[in-house]
């Protein structure tokens, strides 16, 4: 084996030893005899190899009076072995700082699991108290949970700050929040200034959509909503498919409080209702509760009524007087307010759900900041339409919420015999409004223990807001965004995202530093192969 081949085995070897020892002192942190025999090894070689180096150019010039390590040749040769070496370190370091320190993030993954949806960005960005979060974990905490606290501080800017402490190892600054010390207990406590919530994460891992809510808590003044009960309306404590248990829970989900009201026994709207909704009644309302509730809206009371749809019937089943009753319009209260609703069935040929034509799809929103921006299709089971009175007061403002989009194959059919055809003459052509939004600005004069404006808001179908249907495209976030408009809030409302099962590896500290030196070695291993590989070739 010849000096040309020895040489560079040699540098090898020197730069192998001395590269492994120092990466075994970083990983274990200490050096233990193996990376102390490597570091010295390769520092002994490194020592003999410059001694070499050095007596050789001195033999060269002694014997020809030059020496050949400062000829041009060679040095353009490290002049490229430097910028190539110098050039990888720079451009580690850089994607290093800039994956730490950057705001872009880009998440491959196909739920976006590792970054926050844009409605938590939106709210956490607008916070103005500082918020706490102090997670409880007994051992080293999971990777994913450090990762979502980072970007919960970062999308926030800082008015969130978050920490991780082991109950076990600091059991005097964990007795603080007043709880005893559970070593198997996992949770988040969520502070804003005088409030507080809890978010257990013990069984399974902690999610978004949990701790997102649990800031709103804690950060929002609640909110409290009055169900109307007394005449067949849809039941909040209903679980079954027709009943609206799980759309309550979605509005406590944001600190929105749920009650039942019936005024024939109440006699009168609670002072601390910020919205009354009405969601379906199927009998009449006496008139003394028709007075109570336009006295409610008269004096800046908010109100969400749900319609349901008129009966329909086939040729050779004539509809009864009783049954032509049912389900009520509720025109006594929305003529005051500029709303006739109509006693037909909105169908849309175009955009509908399976094979009904009577219950249409659509994202043919006006445009509201608040309740229909960013919304998929919503669906409803057999609207009627919604008229605009002329005879109005001219303070009262209108607006559409949702229509069909379809203006020829769709329409408002006035036939319940299930006999469908558009006769210009009496049915309503397309698009078809079935929703509309009123509001009325008070005047300061009249003005009494009511000092807000007066909002209301009216769909014709209360069915998409029920438990079989609610979590079908953005019916759930519909719902959500009325109840926030209609209740003045200045915040956006969060529905309740799937479950997401996502296997996570978590690393120990030992682990992640040998991680991190096989990612830095890695390329430095490439560059070193190809250098030794060009150099051969130039020689």
């Amino acid at each position: 084996m010849n000096k040309r081949t020895l040489f560079p085995l040699f540098c090898g070897f020197a730069l192998l030893s001395l590269i492994l020892g120092l990466s075994l002192f970083y990983i274990e942190q200490q050096f233990s005899y193996l990376a102390s025999a490597l570091a010295v090894i390769g520092g002994i070689a490194f020592f003999v190899l410059l001694s070499l180096i050095i007596k050789h150019n001195f033999g060269q010039i002694k014997s020809t009076g030059s020496v050949s390590l400062f000829s041009l040749k060679r040095w353009k040769k490290v002049g490229i072995v430097f910028c190539i070496v110098t050039g990888s370190v720079v451009f580690i370091g850089v994607s290093h700082y800039l994956a730490n320190n950057s705001s872009i993030r880009w998440d491959v993954t196909q739920d976006k699991q590792h970054t926050l949806s844009n409605n938590t960005i939106e709210y956490v960005s607008t916070l103005t108290h500082e918020v706490q979060l102090t997670a409880f974990y007994v051992g080293m905490p999971p990777k994913y949970l450090q990762d979502l606290f980072k970007e919960y501080e970062r999308a926030s800017a800082g008015v969130i700050k978050t920490e991780i402490i082991d109950p076990i190892e600091q059991i005097a600054y964990a007795a603080k929040f007043g709880n005893a010390i559970n070593a198997k207990e996992r949770k988040v406590i969520v502070q804003s200034g005088d409030n507080r919530k809890d978010v257990d994460f013990t069984q399974n891992s902690l999610t978004e959509e949990k701790l997102t809510n649990a800031i709103a808590r804690a950060s929002r003044a609640p909110r409290t909503v009055y169900f109307l009960t007394g005449h067949g309306e849809y039941s909040i404590s209903n679980e079954e498919y027709a009943g609206l248990s799980k759309f309550k829970q979605l509005l406590a989900d944001n600190n929105i409080h749920s009650k039942t009201l019936m005024l024939g026994i109440s006699k009168s709207i609670p002072a601390d209702c910020d919205v009354l909704i009405i969601a379906g009644p199927t009998s009449e309302l006496s008139q003394n509760e028709e007075a109570l509730i336009s006295d409610y809206l008269t004096k800046g009371g908010d109100a969400l009524f749900l319609i349901e749809h008129t009966l329909v019937t086939t040729p050779d089943k004539p509809l009864s007087a009783e049954q032509l009753q049912k389900n009520p319009n509720l025109n006594a209260i929305l003529n005051q307010w500029g709303l006739d609703v109509q006693s037909d069935i909105v169908v849309d040929f175009t955009n509908h759900i399976g094979d009904d034509v009577g219950s249409p799809a659509t994202k043919n929103y006006q445009r509201h900041k608040a309740i229909t921006e960013g919304l998929d299709y919503t669906f409803y089971v057999r609207p009627r339409s919604i008229r605009v009175l002329l005879q109005r007061r001219a303070s009262i403002k209108h607006a559409v919420i949702v229509s069909t989009a379809s203006t020829e194959n769709s329409w408002a059919e006035t036939n319940r015999t299930l006999d469908i055809q558009f006769d210009p003459n009496i049915d309503t052509a397309g698009p078809v409004p079935f929703a509309y939004v009123v509001m009325e600005e008070k005047n300061e004069a009249l003005q009494s223990d009511k000092s807000s404006d007066t909002r209301l808001i009216v769909f014709t179908d209360a069915d998409f807001l029920s438990n079989v249907y609610i979590n079908q495209y953005s019916n759930a976030q519909m719902g959500l965004n009325l109840v926030n408009w209609l209740a003045e809030l200045d915040y956006k409302t969060f529905v309740s995202a799937k479950e997401i099962k996502v296997e996570r590896l978590d690393l120990t500290s030992k682990q992640k530093r040998q991680v991190i030196v096989i990612l830095f070695l890695l390329p430095f291993f490439f560059v070193i192969v190809g250098l030794v590989v060009w150099l051969r070739r130039k020689r």
